[in-house]
This record gives structure tokens, sequence and C-alpha cells, in this order.
């Protein structure tokens, strides 16, 4: 096991007992789940790839997490994870969505005329419009375990497959590497440069690795699809633009989504994917559709109402800052997006954010005329 970032053939010489993590002060779904019984289940188990159990929850191990912040706690270093690990990570999902059972199986909808409205959001509230998802490339291991050959790769395979873009989709990739200073300022000018990973979370789960070797992002001329390389996952896709026109957002991030997943097939290298788990991702929390639409919507006095977080919370939707995960709102400006991923498809998750979006800003016109918006509260979806 060659690229493992915590194996050791010795540890077996030890005890179940004296191998166990100290979780006693943690606060992540790995930590909920995993038992002395667990562990010993697993701790000698490997894919194919040479993935173990401590590998899995290094990460979960390193970040006890925050009090009232519900962390994931672990990540796959490969498809077979999911398999292998599965008395850790069956539960972990569980517990993450809603209570989704080993014997579900996920939907996957991309046809963009199924979404209804979302070219009618209102763009004296709404800003701008985004939606993103990953992607794993069938047959290499995932960032937090690949090794250099497959990261670089996994760019190779990219970049032939986004040269082949044409029309409105057309455009370049950048490798971190050899960015000019000028055109690194035009991606961070525009929003688009992802840096190296900071985030304890993504350090300790091995993504740091060999940085920036094989990282690259490539984005189409007009600049509103967008695709990061070798980050958390193989693939980021992102599909944004100014203003509220969600359903334009969402037809060219299916649109674009499915003719690299077809140039990927081509050349033998599908997108992992399985009826349970829907696309395979690195983090359990985005299995499924991987998708979070999302939207900058001003909501400076809805935001301030005590019963915010409940309605988002009654709308399967979820609050952040314009800044990222962590980030805190500015000028009452927030970034507004679907909690779901799994067991609901790509279409019904939009619709969920194009429908609960509405709705807010229907509340935050109220609260501007001192209206009460008691008859406005939704039931929980």
């Amino acid at each position: 096991m060659p690229f493992g970032n915590t194996h050791n053939n010795f540890k077996l010489k030890f005890s179940n007992e004296e191998e166990f993590p100290d979780l006693s002060v943690h606060n992540n779904h790995m930590a909920k789940v995993l038992t002395p019984e667990i562990y010993s289940k697993l701790r000698d188990k490997q894919t194919p790839s040479g993935y173990t159990l401590d590998d899995v929850i290094q990460t979960g191990v390193d970040n006890p997490g925050h009090p009232f912040i519900m962390t994931v706690g672990c990540v796959a270093g490969d498809e077979e994870s999911y398999e292998v690990f599965k008395d850790l990570l069956d539960p972990v999902i569980s517990d993450r969505h809603s209570g989704y059972k080993p014997t579900d199986k996920h939907k996957t909808d991309l046809n963009p005329d199924n979404l209804k409205g979302g070219d009618d959001l209102d763009p004296n509230y709404v800003l701008s419009s985004r939606v993103r998802t990953g992607r794993s490339i069938k047959g290499y291991s995932l960032p937090p375990h690949c090794s250099r050959g497959e990261r670089r790769a996994v760019e190779k395979l990219s970049v032939e497959a986004l040269s082949k873009l044409d029309g409105d989709l057309k455009g370049k990739y950048y490798a971190l590497k050899g960015m000019t200073d000028q055109e690194q300022q035009q991606l961070i000018d525009d929003h688009f440069l992802f840096d190296k990973p900071v985030s304890p979370l993504l350090l300790c789960a091995g993504m740091g690795r060999d940085w920036p070797d094989a990282r690259g992002i490539w984005h189409n001329d007009n600049k509103t699809f967008l695709v990061w390389v070798n980050e958390e996952d193989h693939l980021r896709v992102i599909s944004m633009q100014k203003g509220g026109n969600m359903k334009e957002v969402f037809k060219r991030f299916c649109t674009g989504l499915q003719k690299i997943e077809a140039i990927f097939k081509d050349k033998g290298h599908p997108f992992s994917w399985s009826e349970h788990l829907g696309y395979i991702l690195t983090c359990p929390s985005n299995l499924g559709t991987g998708l979070r639409g999302g939207v900058h919507v001003k909501l400076p006095n809805l935001s301030k109402h005590p019963k915010f977080g409940e309605v988002l919370t009654r709308l399967r939707l979820q609050k952040r800052g314009t800044g990222g995960v962590d980030t805190a709102a500015v000028g009452g400006v927030f970034d507004i997006s679907n909690a779901d991923r799994l067991g609901s498809s790509e279409v019904e998750q939009v619709q969920m954010v194009v429908d609960g979006v509405k709705l807010l800003i229907e509340m935050e016109k109220a609260l501007e005329k001192n209206a009460s918006i008691e008859d406005l509260i939704p039931a929980q979806k």
C-alpha cells in the first residue's frame, strides 16, 4: 500500500483497543457511527488500490468538529471504498442523508425541460445563479488517495475531453502550475480560481499532496461554464451567470455535463455511478447528484427575522455567506442552495431552490412593507 496516508503494516501487531482512535470530544458523523466492533471488523481490510479504514477516518479523527456543526468526518479514496467499508459508510450516509437506506435507489434527471419556471427570479434581489456538481472518472483513485501518475492521467484525459467542446461551450484550460501572474489575477477577479487547500478537513484527508501538480481550471470563452480538475473531486463542473435566470444556468449545466460525459465514455472512462449511490464522489455528503444549485440573494430583512432558519429548514434549503462555506453574509446577501443530494434528482433539487427562493423574496418584500410573514411560512417539505 504505497500511497495511503496512514498505512503502517505494524499497526496490526497492536490490539484493537490500542489502535482505536480517541473520539471523546468529536462531533462528526463518523465519530457518531464508529464503534470498536466496526473498527475491529474493518481495520485489516483494504480496497484494490490499497485504501484502508484508517485512511477513510483520518480527517474526522484529526478534526473533532464544531459543537454545533456536524461535519462528515470521513472520505472515500476510491469507488470501492463505499463497498469495502460499507459497515461504517452506510450508517454515515443514512445519518447525513435523512435516513437513506442501503436498499434505496437514487434518481437521476438531467433533462432541463423538466424544470418548471426558474427564468423569472426577481433580478432586484437575485444577484447571480449557479449550479455545480462533481464527477469521478472510473478506474482512478480519488484525490485523497491517488498517485501522482493517476492525478496526471486524470488531468490529461480531462484536457483532451474539454478541448472537444464547441459552440458556446468552447474554452481554454489553465494549469495551476504553469499559470502566469496575469492569468492568475484574471481568474481571481472572475472568482474562478481555487487556491491551495487550507482547510484542515481537506489537508488531513490528503487532498493537498503534490500541490499544484496536475490541478487546473477550464472555462468557456463566455466565462459561464467552468470545470475544476483534481481539486476535491476529479472534476467539479459549474454553470453560472449574473442575475436570476436559473433555468438558463441549469440548461447549460445539463448540456455541458452530458457532452463531457459522452466524450469520457468514448475514451473508455465513464463517470463512476451506481443505482444506489448515484454519482460516486470523494465526500459522502456529495453522493447522489453532487449538485448544489445556489443563488446570491438579498434578504436583509428576512435574515433578521427569528424564523429565518426555520423557514429555510422547511424549504429544504441551506444558507452560507457569499464567500463560501463558513463565511458570513455581507450586506444581507446570502448564498441560498439545496440541502439535499441523495435520493432526489437534479431537477427536483433545482426546483426546490427555484420555488424556495421565490417564496423567500416574497417574504422579504412583505417585510419591507412592515407586513407579517406568518401566513407565508410554508409547511415542512
